[in-house]
């Protein structure tokens, strides 16, 4: 049975075509051959996915020219290639890592910005997960994002089939003050105490192993970092059923392992121009609880045997 847990209250639980790198193999544990690992060893074999997670992260968004490297019109064709992909692979949910809109000269612009994103988001089948980014409150309350969002808290977990889920907001100021309205430097990131506290509380009542997703970096310093990210990296080694931490906010990505756990950081959807320059993942446990992180367009692929 399902459980998704919210910090006071139970919540509801509320998928081909697109340009490849030559680096790219197709979707699909026992569906077809995966991608070399990280040592650049093909693996002798496969075994069946147990969960299935699309992940896209950093799509910023936004009606307007692009700025530098950032595309920011054609993360809304990005997302449709990417909800394509999931269809293929049939994941069982989909999850985006934050930083959903950009920045916009108006209120309403800006909430014109998500309404028009979370439709093509809303278009791919089954559950659909936000993890609030300090871009998403630039001009926005958090009750004003997760209300066109469709969902009901910034932090809350879920349990798909035998793996516990947990969404984290760091979009806290160190002072304890939540972001809004662009209030906030995005250098300074923290989870507070009632959240910490919450935290600790569900990772006690989780019953199988646990993935956790959040917007900026739990395994590096500032400014990309989270400020007391060594306090919640203790929390999560001490529940001994954390396998990785999935994030965003570092565009270029990377990964790193701590203490038994993985963290990988994905790539930024909106970096580049065109459907070649996408990046997106498709993410599968095990049985045997190891991962496999199936990057596509820009993104890298991972496997990270338990």
């Amino acid at each position: 049975m399902n459980r998704t847990t919210l910090p006071t209250e139970t919540a509801r639980a509320g998928r081909r075509d697109f340009l490849q790198q030559s680096c790219c193999a197709a979707v699909g544990w026992g569906l077809s051959a995966w991608p070399r690992d990280a040592s650049g060893a093909a693996d002798a074999a496969v075994e069946p996915a147990l969960v299935r997670i699309g992940l896209v992260t950093d799509l910023h968004y936004a009606d307007k020219p692009p700025g530098g490297s950032r595309h920011y019109r054609d993360s809304l064709a990005k997302l449709a290639a990417a909800g394509r992909q999931f269809v293929q692979a049939q994941t069982d949910v989909v999850i985006e890592l934050g930083d959903f809109i950009d920045s916009a000269e108006s209120l309403e612009a800006e909430k014109g910005y998500l309404r028009t994103v979370q439709a093509e988001f809303a278009k791919i089948p089954g559950a659909c997960h936000h993890v609030l980014g300090n871009h998403c409150v630039s001009a926005l309350t958090k009750p004003e994002f997760l209300e066109i969002a469709g969902q009901a808290s910034s932090y809350y977990s879920f349990d798909l089939k035998h793996v516990h889920c947990i969404i984290l907001d760091a979009c806290f100021r160190s002072d304890g003050a939540g972001y809004e309205r662009g209030n906030f430097q995005w250098t300074d990131s923290y989870i507070p105490p009632a959240e910490l506290a919450w935290l600790q509380a569900d990772l006690q009542a989780a019953a199988g192993p646990v993935l956790v997703f959040v917007h900026q970096c739990l395994d590096v310093e500032p400014p990309y970092g989270v400020k007391n990210a060594a306090e919640i990296r203790q929390t999560l080694e001490a529940s001994g059923r954390v396998l990785a931490v999935l994030q965003g906010h570092h565009h270029p990505g990377g990964y790193r392992q701590i203490n038994g756990i993985h963290y990988g950081t994905l790539r930024a959807m909106v970096e580049g121009a065109g459907p070649e320059r996408n990046a997106f993942a498709v993410v599968e446990l095990g049985a045997n609880r190891e991962l496999r992180v199936n990057g596509l367009g820009q993104q890298a692929s991972y496997h990270w045997p338990r």
